[in-house]
């Protein structure tokens, strides 16, 4: 299976207008549908609409963390088996460790290359699958 095999409906979480925009061209690429949220209160707010089957998520923005983030999508019954990879320039132990904590499924460092992105996809597309 490659990149290109599961067309999903991607949400990327980030603060930075750049890594939003370098994802989102990076996903397009492998012919996913890709939304944009600016932070974690517009994730929350646009996830009920974009009904997402994978979450990229920042850890640091401001006014709501991607931890939180991570765990109020988690506790939606609705949302709970959506995979959330958290997307972090720390790299440390106790910060992979608190994203699994939070839900998250996966861990990604950035700067991130378009191969990163599209393996995580590739990674839980049998999940997406299944929940279609």
């Amino acid at each position: 299976m490659n990149g290109t095999d599961f067309a999903g409906r991607v949400m990327v979480v980030d603060d930075s207008n750049t890594i939003r925009r370098s994802a989102e061209i990076f996903l397009k690429l492998g012919g996913h549908k890709v939304f944009l949220a600016e932070d974690g209160f517009d994730a929350l707010a646009k996830v009920h609409d974009v009904v997402p089957d994978l979450i990229f998520c920042d850890i640091l923005m401001p006014r709501l963390d991607g931890y939180q983030t991570c765990a109020i999508i988690k506790r939606n019954a609705r949302f709970a088996a959506v995979p959330v990879v958290m997307l972090s320039s720390k790299d440390g132990v106790f910060d992979r460790a608190r994203g699994r904590i939070a839900g998250a499924e996966h861990y990604i460092t950035k700067p991130f290359t378009k191969e990163q992105l599209l393996h995580a996809v590739q990674t839980f597309s049998h999940v997406l699958q299944g929940v279609q």
